[in-house]
Parts: structure tokens; C-alpha cells; sequence
């Protein structure tokens, strides 16, 4: 399972696709998009960056899906799976080793990210456990959705186009671009039922409001639910995936 999850962290590493979606764009949307509503006066500018900063977090989370539907489908295609398949190895300790790699990377993306928010925009952090937990609750979550739709979808081409839908419209549906108050009231009630939506709430729990980990219990457990519905869904899909796997 190590040497797996090594291998591929080093191979996610040289590819320069990764360092763009994970750490370039999200930088550049954030300062894009503080700079657009600080011109409009409409929030305080600790306000704003508390919720702009986390808000594109959470959403650039998601687009580490691309890359693991890139890796698992070539995985696929060139027979890996089957191979791998047909040694001692257990399912489980194979779908742990491709995995890891990516949530290390989510890791390094929101540890990045919020760093940058505090150099830049002098972001408060809040309670480092608290801030600790929910940011491994995210990239649990992005990367849970990202294995199971990984071995479900056929083409690489549906598996970013999902993950647009899952990212982009989770992030307009979730409150992640302009808070849930000023939006009509059907979308906020919408946004409760979206992980984004809950995500959220926790990071803005610790970074506004000084919260503990108490205090984001709820967001955490809803979290901790739509990641395990992920897994159950990749465990149940992996036979249906290996079965297309070039022997």
C-alpha cells in the first residue's frame, strides 16, 4: 500500500496540471474576487475575506477530482487493475494507496491557501485543532466523492465534467461566492442539503466567530456523512470497475 501511495504522490507532484488547479487558480480567484467586492463597500473586509478565502477553498477542493479520474482510468486502461487484482494484495489497502496521495495534496492546497490568506489579507485563523480537524474533514470528503466517481464514470471527459457540476455548481448553490443572506430564500434552504454548504460553516465558525471544535460538531458530522457515503459507493463500484479493466 506505501509503495503505491509513494509512487503516485511523486508522479502528482512533477505534473504541472496539478499546481494550477490547486494552487495558482484558487490564488487567483481569491484575489480577483476580494478585489471585485471590496470596490462595492458591501462588507466589512475582515467579513469578506473570511468568507472568500474558505469559500474558494472548499470549492477548489473538488477539482482534485480531475486528476484522480485521470489516474484511476489509466490505471484501467492499461491494465494495472487487473494485474494488481490478481496479487495477495487486498482491495481495500490498493484503493487506500491511490487515494492517500490525493488527500495529501488537498492538505498541502488548504494549509497553502490559508497561509496565503494570512500573508496577504491578514486572514485570523482561530483555533488551530478546530481549523485542523474541518480541513481533514474536507479533504476527506473531496476526495472520498472523487474515488467514487473515479470508478464509476467511463471517459475522462465525463469526469470533468462532473466534477464542473459538482464544484462550481456546489459553490453558487452553497453560499462558497456571495453569503447565503443576500440570496433569494429557496437557495438558502437548498444550500443545507450541499456538504459545501456545511463546509463552510465551520470554517467560518472558527475563522469569524472564534469557535472550537464543539462548536463545528454538526458540520463535522454532516461531513463525516457524505464522505462515507463515498466510500461505500467506491467499495461497491470497484468490482463493476475491475471487471473493465484490461487483463
Amino acid at each position: 500500500m506505501w509503495a503505491i501511495t509513494t509512487v503516485e504522490l511523486k508522479k502528482q507532484l512533477q505534473d504541472k496540471g496539478i499546481w494550477f488547479w490547486t494552487f495558482i487558480l484558487p490564488i487567483i480567484f481569491i484575489v480577483g474576487f476580494i478585489a471585485i467586492f471590496s470596490g462595492m463597500n458591501e462588507m466589512e473586509p475582515e467579513q469578506l475575506v473570511t468568507q472568500i478565502v474558505p469559500g474558494y477553498i472548499i470549492m477548489f477542493s473538488f477539482f482534485i477530482m480531475i486528476s484522480m479520474v485521470v489516474t484511476f482510468l489509466k490505471a484501467r486502461d492499461s491494465g494495472m487493475v487487473a494485474r494488481v487484482a490478481s496479487t495477495p494484495l487486498p482491495l481495500e489497502r490498493f484503493l487506500i494507496g491511490k487515494w492517500l496521495p490525493f488527500f495529501i495534496i488537498v492538505i498541502l492546497q488548504i494549509v497553502v491557501l490559508l497561509l496565503f490568506g494570512v500573508i496577504v489579507y491578514d486572514l485570523p485563523l482561530g483555533d488551530p485543532v478546530a481549523l485542523t480537524v474541518i480541513s481533514f474533514m474536507l479533504a476527506f470528503l473531496s476526495t472520498s466523492w472523487g474515488m467514487a466517481m473515479s470508478l464509476l464514470v467511463k471517459t475522462e471527459n465525463m469526469g470533468i465534467a462532473l466534477t464542473q457540476v459538482i464544484a462550481l455548481g456546489g459553490a453558487v448553490l452553497g453560499g462558497l461566492w456571495m453569503p447565503l443572506e443576500i440570496m433569494p430564500n429557496t437557495m438558502q434552504l437548498i444550500a443545507k442539503f450541499l456538504p459545501q454548504y456545511w463546509a463552510l460553516e465551520g470554517f467560518q465558525t472558527i475563522l469569524q466567530d472564534d469557535g472550537h471544535v464543539i462548536d463545528i460538531g454538526l458540520s463535522l458530522l454532516i461531513l463525516l456523512g457524505f464522505s462515507l457515503v463515498g466510500c461505500v459507493i467506491s467499495f461497491v463500484s470497484y468490482p463493476h470497475f475491475l471487471r473493465q479493466s484490461r487483463s
